[in-house]
């Protein structure tokens, strides 16, 4: 049995009761929760806050020193949530005003249910794609801060094939390239060196390497191998 889904909170900010109380029973009946009712931007701002709403819709004209385009500002800067503006104003120059504060959607009173659903529905998606997006965006980020890579002139010894760090100090290979890099190292035997000392046998009738788990490992990691002695003459 799958779980209940959880309805879709939304804070309502409207000075004007009879339409607040107009716009709750409109997202109750089509499935919303309704987080709270504010008035003023102030405390559109402290509700948001505190009731954690998935979406807001936020009335323009809002009475006291902050209107709902400044509080809306300040709801996505400070919270990342969605905001959808309500108003009875249509005037150029409010709606470039408005623009502002990113609005997710812009509707003008008064409205059918059907286009407030659909505003509501686009906002809250888009907003779980902004989210989705800012979530892959930070793990790249910290994937690419992750990454080492090997570049310059690397001094190598001709005999040992140690190399030598920025420091001085000289070491394996294989280490040098793990400290430095996201690569590890498994041992294994290729064809050449089992041929040449195990015997022609060792590498396989199809070339394919003997594995180091295969042999006796030392402690440093190295596969044991031993030299075949030199044939007699004849």
């Amino acid at each position: 049995m799958s779980a209940p889904i959880t309805p879709s909170r939304i804070l309502v900010v409207e000075d004007e009761a009879i339409v607040a109380a107009d716009i709750q029973d409109r997202l109750e009946a089509l499935g919303y929760e309704v987080a709270g009712w504010g008035t003023t931007g102030d405390e559109a701002l402290q509700l948001a806050r505190t009731a954690t709403p998935d979406l807001i819709l936020m009335d323009i004209m809002l009475k006291g020193p902050m209107n709902g385009i400044q509080a809306a500002h300040l709801v996505r800067v400070e919270l990342s949530i969605p905001v959808i503006f309500l108003t009875a104003n249509s005037d150029e120059a409010v709606l470039e005003q408005a623009k502002i504060s990113e609005p997710f959607a812009y509707l003008l009173k008064p409205f059918e249910e059907r286009q407030l659903r659909t505003n509501i529905e686009m906002a809250l998606y888009k907003s779980r794609m902004e989210r989705e997006r800012d979530r892959l965006t930070k793990e790249l980020q910290e994937a690419i801060t992750t990454i080492k890579t090997l570049t310059g002139l690397l001094p190598i010894c001709a005999w040992c094939k140690n190399v030598r760090d920025d420091s001085g100090y000289w070491m394996r290979v294989e280490q040098f390239v793990e400290q430095h890099s996201q690569a590890t190292f498994s041992h294994s035997v290729c064809p050449e060196c089992a041929s040449r000392y195990f015997g022609p046998n060792m590498a396989g009738a199809s070339g394919v390497p003997v594995v180091a788990s295969d042999m006796d490992v030392t402690p440093t990691g190295r596969a044991a191998v031993t030299q075949a002695p030199p044939p007699e003459d004849g």
